[in-house]
Parts: C-alpha cells; structure tokens; sequence
C-alpha cells in the first residue's frame, strides 16, 4: 500500500475518533451553544495530530480534555441598598490541571451560564499552554451585573461570592484573575474577604490584584499590549505594519482601551470602539484620554464622547462597527461579535488582518470568510494569551516576593507573545496548514498539554 493511501486511510480514521468524541459531548452538554462551538473549532483543527500520532486516540485524550475535571455552582445571596435581598448564581469550571494550578478569570455579566463557563474554561486550556507558562486551565464568574451598582453593593456581592469561591481555590490549586465586569475593584474585594476569611496574606490566591499589594506593573495593559505584539508579528511576516495603518477596536473596556494605546504607539490611526450600548466614530482618530476618563475612572457610557469631540459620531447599533473601512480589525469585545456577514463587510472593505483579542469574537462561518479571502487570521486563544501570560508573571513574582518593572515586565510579554506567534506557525506547517494560525495555535497548544496528560496517566 502506498504511503499517500495509508496517510489517508489515518486521516479518515482520525475523523471518525474526532466526530464520534464531538457527538458524545454534544449529548452530554445539550442547549450549551457556545462551548459546542468552542470545541468543534479546536477538535476540526486536531484530525492531523490523531492521524500522526494514534497514541493520543488509544489513550483518550480527547475525550478526558473535553470533559472537566471539576463544575463547581454555587448560590450567591447578597443585600442591595435597598435592604432587598438578591441572589445570584456563581461558577467556577476548573477544567484541567496537567500542566499547573487551574489559572483563568472570573466573569460578572447577566450573561453568564455554564456553557459559557465551560467554553471559556476549554479555550483556557490551550491558551494558557501556549503561553509556555505552568498553568492549567480554568474559568469562573456570575450572572450579577456590576454596571449600575454602587461599590457598596459590588462589594457585598463580591464578599459573598468569595466565601464559597474560597474553598475551591488557593495559590498551587487555583488562581482566578479578573475578565469583563471584573477589573482592580472587584479583585481587590475579593482579595480582602478571602483574607478575613483565611487569616493570612496570601498574595498568590488572585492575580490582577492592585501594584501595592501584590500586583504587576503591565499587568493592566497586558492582553491589549499582547493583542497587537502578537498582530505586528503577523504583519511583518508579509511585509505590513501598524504605522499609517487604519484601526478599527470593538469594546471600550481593559483590553481595547490597552490595544489602541499599543497600536496608536506604532503609528496606527484608530478610528472607532464601541461598549454594549453603541460605537463612536472619529476619522481623526480616537482620543484615549477621553476614553480612559469616560471608562476607567468616570464609569459613563461611550456616547459621552461625541459630547467632548462633536466632529465624532456615535451610533446605538454597536453591532455596525464592523461596517466602518479599516487595514486592521481588533475585535475586543465579546464572543460572537463578528458573523459571516460583518466578516464579508470587513473583506469588501479591504481588511488586511484581524486580531482577536476577546474570546471568540469570530464565528466559525466568520473565521471561513477570513481564511477564505487570505486575510490574516489571529485567533483568540493565542492573539489574546497575553493577559493570562502576565498573570503568571504575576505569581512568580509573588512566590518569590520581589516586584519586577514595567520595562522588564514588557518585555517578557512580547518575548511570549513572538513565542506564541512562532510556535503556531511552527505547528501549522508541520501538520499541513502552512499559514492557518488557528489550526497552528490548536495544536501547539494542544499537544503540550497532551504530552503531559500521557506521562501522568489515567487520572
């Protein structure tokens, strides 16, 4: 039999394996839309691997990764300012732990349910392996919304919420971090309750936590900072760069906040970003310091711009801000953000690369239209690894009870985020896909984790 019909003949074989696990979780995970899509992107780009290596099939790895080694719900009752009682539903998915303690962060938005948990807490896994740092994956957070409450009552909630989140996680167990909805205020009340509650001062049990007490400098600027390292490096390989380019960033919050600074830096013109409510339009370019004030320190709306720059334009249908021309598209926002339809806008309109930089912002149908028009794609697990890549800095530092500077910190980030970038490259070659980053980052990230699964056995 000739080698091309055998290497065909493991192809088909590995689909199968891959099809039959899929339709097992799909059975298993009903009515969890997002984490079947967060598992059909990563198990579509691992056939190859299979394929190579028929060890991870007789070993089942597939099927342990795709499966959490922990769901953790648990009620969160709190008092508002009314005197009113309320009660909302917390989470923590701790998914797996092969390569470090479980290290992702925790989510407060009405949104959130245990499939988007659980594909947060999956995409986690191979993000985090990435980074090349020792943690595993993991994911929490609730369905209580910060916007609109005062910190009274974000701190009654968030004190309740670490009570029964404290006896799940510590500093060689599990470290959260924060993620939208949670930034240095709600770390910072979580980190003061889980230390009443344990009498001691364990730095290492969060990360995110503020410079005085623990934190890292970059640490706040980390995943929008990482976000574009990762895009300049796709760039260069085809000759491109950020300087003179036209940016378009959706979300107004840490991360896009930190990638328009970044890009703006390399020379960038950025022109637009958007909250839940709507999306601001400068062709001047946007001015951070108002963006800053509006979102970090005043906690208003992004339509407040246009009241400061009349010459901008503020739209209530956020979702158009893909319809606006743009060399570079940063979706930062939320999953989903970008559908097949804005994907072709985005094409149409001569988009040159696309970077994740929130958690699966493209739909599948939207990552096709990408790949399919030869934009680059940088997918979310490895374009938006930076923040967690930091993180783990953060513990470092902690456990050696030394702070670094920004500088040095910096610059390990863009060290790992070239790493990660070369890396994907590297894996999407090897196996077939010369230039595909998604399939690239999927199996970096995947095999590392494998590799450590086989030597600690069946567990």
């Amino acid at each position: 039999m000739s080698t091309t019909l055998v290497k065909q003949d493991s192809l088909l074989e590995a689909k199968k394996y891959v099809n039959k696990v899929y339709e097992t979780v799909i059975k298993r995970n009903p009515n969890e839309s997002e984490f079947h899509q967060a598992v059909k992107e990563i198990f579509d780009s691992l056939v190859p691997v299979f394929a190579k290596h028929p060890k991870y099939m007789e070993n089942g790895i597939l099927e342990r990764i795709s499966e959490p080694e922990r769901i953790i719900s648990f009620r969160v009752p709190w008092v508002d300012d009314q005197g009113k009682v309320q009660v909302n539903r917390g989470f923590r998915v701790q998914f797996n732990s092969n390569l470090g303690p479980y290290k992702g962060g925790l989510r407060f938005h009405p949104s959130v349910n245990a499939s988007i948990i659980k594909f947060l807490g999956f995409e986690q896994i191979f993000k985090n392996s990435l980074t090349g740092q020792p943690i595993g994956g993991g994911k929490g957070g609730s369905d209580f919304d910060p916007k609109g409450k005062s910190d009274g009552e974000v701190m009654r909630f968030t004190q309740s919420f670490m009570t029964e989140l404290s006896k799940y996680i510590g500093p060689d167990v599990d470290v959260p971090a924060g993620d939208i909805g949670v930034g240095a205020r709600e770390i910072g009340f979580m980190f003061g309750q889980y230390k009443k509650i344990r009498g001691g001062f364990e730095a290492g049990i969060l990360t995110g936590k503020g410079v005085g007490y623990g934190g890292s400098l970059a640490r706040t600027e980390a995943t929008g900072y990482g976000t574009v390292y990762f895009v300049e490096e796709m760039l260069k390989d085809k000759g491109l760069g950020f300087n003179g380019s036209t940016v378009v960033v959706s979300g107004s919050g840490n991360v896009s906040i930190y990638a328009i600074e970044k890009a703006t830096q390399l020379g960038a013109k950025v022109v637009a970003c958007s909250d839940s409510n709507g999306y601001i339009y400068d062709e001047n370019g946007i001015n951070l310091d108002t963006v800053k004030r509006l979102k970090e320190v005043e906690r208003k709306r992004i339509s407040e711009y246009v009241i400061e720059h009349p010459h901008a334009t503020y739209s209530d249908k956020g979702f158009e801000i893909w319809q606006i021309p743009c060399d570079i598209a940063l979706p930062c926002a939320t999953q989903n953000e970008i559908d097949a339809v804005s994907a072709q806008l985005l094409v149409a309109n001569g988009v040159k690369a696309v970077g994740e930089g929130a958690n699966m912002p493209s739909s599948l149908e939207a990552i096709d239209v990408f790949l399919h028009n030869n934009v680059l794609f940088g997918p979310a697990k490895a374009v938006n690894a930076g923040g967690v890549a930091v993180s783990a800095l953060e513990m470092a530092q902690n456990s050696m009870r030394l702070s670094w500077t920004f500088e040095e910190v910096d610059a390990k980030l863009h060290e790992i985020m070239k790493d990660i970038y070369r890396n994907s490259v590297a894996a999407a070659k090897e196996y077939g896909h010369p230039g595909n980053l998604v399939v690239g980052a999927n199996i970096a990230g995947f095999t590392k984790v494998a590799d450590a699964m086989m030597t600690q056995g069946i567990v």
